[in-house]
């Protein structure tokens, strides 16, 4: 048993090879930013994921994807991708997180793809919702989802040795949030409020030099299984619990056997030891800049990638000639070429 296991680790190389994944997502649909038709951006970033996906030495099977065969752009749950060799893994993508900020132009748009070894990942089932607590290494220890949210604050800055003023919380700006944001305010922390992509916003809660400290709030759990793998990457926590959204979605967890009053970590959305994360930013943001053209026939991207294993984490900036990427990828690679 124990050789089978080492004989399917991911190799090293595939950190590398997600990077042009989601870098070809990020460049399909980078011509779409700002044009006001989300689903035309989604389905430009999905061709494009997919396109280089299917070049990369791996049996993949998609855990988390864009939903259901038949409700999805593509990259379907329980998807085979890759060309079918070792190593068997999970993979957990999002092509286009947040298709609101980029068909608006709006910042934070990413292109994201995780992966670890076969059955390591969390299936959500049909729970859509999770509540979420995020933060990088130096508070991981402090997070806690039953603990008022105003004695959280108050220890992550007693931990950074800082004002309780200094705290800067990333959160969801949706009506279910009302309560949390009163709390996170009267005890005299600050709230970063975002409309759309809450995996921007956990790379925003583990990476240093970062404007924020902590993410909270409830999100959805494809995107929180994408979190985890990214922020295990990066050393930091993630806490999870699932959140059913009406009493339908509540009996259908139940009875397909989850406990809802069960805190996930990190290790136990990702389970496996080597995990790598790949992020390419579509739209300018805190975490990544967008796809740049800075001249007629070049674009510029830059990217997170890195690996749990390891601990490596690369930031990656590349200049494309559109005109090859055309030759070879015709339409994947968007209007704009």
């Amino acid at each position: 048993m124990s050789g089978h296991q080492t004989q399917q680790q991911p190799d090293r190389n595939l950190a590398l090879e997600l990077v042009r994944v989601t870098e070809a997502a990020a460049l399909a649909a980078a011509p779409l930013v700002g044009m006001g038709n989300k689903e035309a951006a989604d389905q430009a970033a999905v061709d494009g994921m997919r396109y280089m996906l299917h070049s990369v030495s791996m049996d993949g099977v998609v855990v988390i994807g864009e939903g259901e065969k038949d409700e999805a752009p593509m990259l379907y749950n329980g998807e085979q991708i890759g060309d079918g060799s070792p190593p068997q893994v999970d993979i957990a993508v999002d092509p286009l997180e947040g298709t609101a900020l980029a068909a608006n132009g709006m910042p934070s748009a990413l292109a994201v793809i995780a992966l670890s070894s076969r059955g390591t990942m969390f299936d959500p089932g049909p729970c859509v919702y999770m509540e979420k607590m995020a933060g990088s290494p130096e508070i991981a220890d402090l997070l806690d989802l039953d603990r008022p949210l105003g004695e959280t604050m108050r220890l992550v800055a007693e931990r950074k040795r800082s004002a309780v003023s200094d705290v800067m919380v990333v959160v969801l700006d949706r009506p279910r949030h009302e309560h949390g944001i009163e709390a996170i305010r009267a005890a005299g922390a600050r709230v970063r409020l975002i409309s759309h992509g809450d995996v921007s916003a956990a790379l925003l809660a583990v990476t240093e030099r970062s404007p924020v400290d902590l993410l909270w709030g409830i999100g959805g759990t494809p995107e929180g299984v994408i979190s985890a793998a990214a922020v295990k990457c990066l050393e930091g926590q993630l806490l999870g619990r699932l959140w059913p959204r009406d009493d339908a979605e509540r009996d259908a967890a139940t009875a397909a056997g989850y406990d809802l009053e069960r805190v996930l970590t990190r290790d136990d959305l990702v389970a496996g030891e080597d995990v790598f994360f790949s992020a390419t930013g579509i739209t300018d943001g805190d975490a990544l800049e967008g796809v740049r053209y800075p001249s007629a026939g070049g674009a510029t991207t830059e990217s997170l990638v890195t690996r749990s294993r390891s601990g490596t984490i690369r930031r990656i900036t590349a200049t494309h000639d559109r005109a090859k990427l055309r030759a070879i990828g015709g339409v994947r690679y968007g209007a704009g070429y």
